[in-house]
């Protein structure tokens, strides 16, 4: 198991983190996401390591802005 944890930018609210929890949750491995709307961070844990323009790609489509590191 790994987990990654990425800042995401626009998340204000409970449905904004189901969204985000939603998207993220759909990409193939993932086996939890956790959202601390108060740190703007997306924690997600998965079978092995995640490529992060699938990451990014999937936050996009729930309408929020992955941050670079």
């Amino acid at each position: 198991m790994v987990s990654t944890t990425y800042e995401v930018q626009g998340m204000s609210c409970g449905h904004c983190a189901n969204s985000v929890v939603t998207e993220v949750g759909a990409i193939g491995g993932v086996t939890d996401v956790r959202v601390d709307l108060a740190a703007g961070r997306v924690t997600v844990t998965s079978d092995g390591p995640l490529d992060t323009d699938t990451v990014r790609a999937a936050v996009d489509e729930a309408g929020y802005t992955l941050v670079d590191a």
